[in-house]
């Protein structure tokens, strides 16, 4: 669901990469709302999935072995990608956002799909499956370190939670991690649609969820834990956003400083997305674990159809926001009714056809 409520955010802010951008004006205070909104998300939301794709790692592979492990990465993450960059996503972007740009503009889509595949641009054509070819990739790491080197089972390492120190040493790896990345690497470079400014943290979110599970620390995070690092990440994350873009001249023409290289302003910025990025992750295990540590009918339909939603929103939510293309309401009101409708519609659509086909529920 945040993944959707950030594209519609993106939609409406024209800030960030996405099939459909709809042009619009907004005030200057608008705009800053919307760059805190994905800002905030972006910190925390996509290293969480990774973190917790990490923690199931080491028991799918414990319990079958190398070669059934990677089979099976194989079909829940690189079918539905392929799925993603063959099928889905040229359609999408030919019939649905038209951010295919034909030349001349009357070429089929067979032309259009030909040139798709023979120029080589297909690499880059994951959309939001950039998320599973990573996680793929991550995988076969884990694999060929498994089988190259000496097996690390639960019992070789200690089960003792990291102390609150350890913590904010690895905020500050984490955000020193990725301002290094971000001096030849600046936020918005796109290898194969890959962002690269952000992967520092995926990695070590991926590696810390892989020892999460070998030392059972879901269960053991304090639960003070989870209330301090809220608490720093919710009510202190925007305050501190706030400060280092007025400290560092982010409101008065200096928002490249913040992108990436030799600036202290980026510095700042990363340390403040790992900040809340720990803090948000620490915060929502706990905040689940405690007071969602169940799950009734609504939560299994949702959990079941999270995936195949995740696969297949795009052109839901860009249909959609092109039918409210005349709504000439304000942005910060249309993102919370695309939101909304997008997660409806979706979920509906998976739950009810996409995930009524044997081979799709399978891959979802």
């Amino acid at each position: 669901m945040l993944v959707l409520s950030m594209h519609a955010a993106v939609t409406y802010s024209n800030q960030g990469g996405w099939y459909y951008c709809e042009p619009s004006t907004m005030s200057r205070t608008s705009l800053i709302l919307f760059i805190l909104y994905q800002s905030f998300l972006q910190s925390f939301f996509m290293g969480l999935l990774f973190f917790l794709s990490g923690y199931f790692v080491p028991k799918a592979y414990d319990s079958k072995g190398s070669a059934k492990f990677l089979k099976d990465r194989a079909i829940r993450l690189g079918l539905p990608t392929l799925l993603y960059v063959f099928i889905i996503g040229p359609l999408t972007e030919y019939y649905v956002s038209f951010s295919w740009h034909p030349d001349p503009v009357d070429r089929s889509f067979v032309r259009e799909y030909t040139y798709y595949l023979t120029r080589f641009r297909f690499p880059g054509g994951t959309g939001p499956l950039w998320f599973c070819a990573a996680l793929l990739i991550f995988c076969l790491i884990y694999a060929l370190y498994r089988i190259f080197s000496n097996s690390v089972r639960a019992k070789d390492l200690s089960t003792k939670f990291p102390t609150n120190t350890m913590v904010c040493y690895f905020v500050i790896l984490t955000g020193l991690a990725t301002f290094l990345v971000r001096i030849p690497w600046p936020k918005g470079t796109s290898i194969f649609n890959m962002q690269l400014a952000y992967f520092s943290q995926y990695i070590l979110f991926f590696v810390a969820g892989i020892l999460a599970y070998r030392g059972n620390w879901l269960v053991k995070i304090p639960k003070k834990y989870g209330v301090y690092w809220g608490l720093a990440s919710i009510v202190g994350g925007p305050i501190l956003w706030i400060s280092i873009l007025i400290a560092g001249g982010g409101f008065h023409g200096k928002g490249d400083l913040f992108q990436g290289g030799l600036h202290w302003q980026s510095l700042g910025l990363t340390i403040w997305e790992s900040i809340v990025g720990v803090g948000m992750s620490l915060f929502l295990v706990v905040l689940f674990r405690e007071k969602f540590n169940d799950q009734g009918r609504a939560a299994k339909f949702f959990s079941s159809n999270a995936f195949a939603v995740y696969v297949f929103h795009p052109p839901v939510l860009i249909m959609i926001a092109r039918l409210m293309g005349n709504l000439h309401w304000p942005p910060l009101v249309k993102f919370p009714l695309l939101t909304i409708l997008s997660i409806t519609a979706s979920f509906l659509l998976c739950g009810l056809l996409v995930r009524s086909v044997p081979f799709l529920k399978r891959i979802m």
